[in-house]
């Protein structure tokens, strides 16, 4: 199965209304497989021919899908008009929050990016967050200026900010009627790279998001695994070392301890007798961490320690999960695994089981730093899709008393 068709797509057979259920299983058939003529529709759906034609003229009339004429082929091919409408992909991660306005083939058309200060001194909390995102989703909408009515909705990822309890949907309905749709960042990250990354093509994968803290997408079947009270995905709190380091969740010896880009900057910053790395940011530290291994031998050790570990962590994964893929993804995950990817695939096959690991590949995120933006994108636009291409329903807006100022937009997120 391609990239977008891995989606858990709906059974027509779990679907009320006949008529939705046939328009959402010609827009999921389309979506990955465009072009087709009616008759492809016909085989690749089991629907019948009236049905489709009837189906896809209404789509057509109501500018969903459209209809082109190829010279070389016997009838007209159809694809899903990707200006039809647009999605807002949010990510909040402890590092940034980044905001992108993409069409429904989730090509990118704006985005911000307002980078979060870190630090002992740096508080995130979700107030913060939401001030950003709404400012950003005024911003992008008039950067790519189409008119607020053609968004069908926000897709948003939160990753590892340490928030408990927040009722993030809530705050953010003080300053926006747009359909909310909120996961968090792994899942994002994990949607986006099996739709469109490094996951293209395979059933059984892992996304691995490795930032400030380090979690996971557990892919079976092509759909992500979440668990019964929907908490699976917690890799970074899986324990390496019993009675080990001290993890910012409380408990010690967990993955993120070792394998997190807070705690290995933490780690650096020990190995220097305190020195705090350089940097404005965590990114930038984390990158003249990699950059000082080059003439460094506390550099050095202090990342191999991160390979070692994150290896034994991703063999844990081999053995548990019995993957064909494993993907590190996250800017620390990318920038970390630049540089010791072989170290990491070295220590994961001496320590994972012989025959499932020779059927698993370690790679990195194909979509590089967006990819949870887009993820969440992803979002509002499976709704859509899932619909039948029937428009959501917005909520009223409510601006009370003392609610949040906007902060102001900073730095403008490149499209790709």
């Amino acid at each position: 199965m391609t990239a977008k068709a891995q989606a858990a797509q709906p059974s027509l057979r779990t679907v009320r209304d006949p008529r939705r259920g046939s328009r959402s299983a010609l827009l999921w058939t389309l979506y990955p497989h465009a072009p087709l003529s009616r008759q492809e529709l016909v085989r690749r759906t089991g629907l019948g021919a009236t049905t489709v034609s009837a189906v896809i003229g209404e789509l057509i009339a109501e500018g969903v899908v459209t209809e082109e004429i190829v010279t070389d082929a016997e009838s007209p091919r159809l694809r899903l008009a990707s200006e039809h409408r647009y999605v807002i992909g949010v990510e909040v991660a402890d590092t940034r929050v980044r905001v992108g306005l993409f069409d429904l083939a989730l090509t990118q058309r704006a985005g911000v990016v307002y980078p979060l200060p870190s630090g002992p001194s740096a508080e995130h909390g979700a107030e913060t967050a939401v001030r950003h995102i709404l400012t950003f989703l005024d911003a992008v909408i008039e950067e790519a200026g189409i008119p607020h009515g053609h968004v069908l909705g926000v897709g948003i990822g939160v990753s590892a900010t340490g928030w408990d309890g927040v009722p993030l949907e809530r705050l953010l309905r003080t300053g926006t009627a747009l359909p909310l749709h909120i996961d968090n960042g792994a899942e994002a990250l994990g949607r986006a790279e099996m739709w469109f990354g490094a996951g293209r093509g395979v059933q059984h994968a892992v996304v691995a998001l490795i930032g400030s803290g380090v979690s996971a997408s557990v892919i079976t079947h092509g759909s992500p695994y979440r668990g019964a009270t929907d908490s699976a995905g917690e890799w970074g709190h899986t324990t390496v070392q019993a009675g080990g380091r001290r993890c910012r969740c409380g408990a010690r010896g967990c993955l993120e301890a070792y394998a997190g880009a807070e705690a290995v900057l933490e780690r650096y910053r020990q190995a220097r007798c305190g020195r705090v790395t350089p940097g404005a940011d965590q990114e930038s530290a984390f990158a003249a961490l990699l950059a000082a291994a080059d003439t460094s031998s506390a550099a050095q050790r202090v990342l191999e320690e991160a390979a070692v570990y994150l290896g034994a962590g991703i063999a844990n994964l081999v053995n548990l999960f019995n993957p064909q893929r494993i993907i590190l993804g996250g800017w620390a995950g990318l920038m970390f695994g630049a540089r010791m990817l072989p170290r990491i695939r070295e220590t994961a096959a001496a320590q994972a089981l012989r025959r499932p690991y020779a059927q698993t590949g370690i790679g990195l995120c194909g979509l590089g730093p967006h990819a949870v933006a887009l993820g969440a994108a992803a979002l509002p636009v499976r709704h859509f899709l899932t619909e039948g291409a029937h428009r959501p329903t917005r909520h009223p807006a409510t601006t009370p008393r003392g609610a949040l100022p906007r902060a102001a937009p900073t730095t403008r997120m490149p499209v790709p």
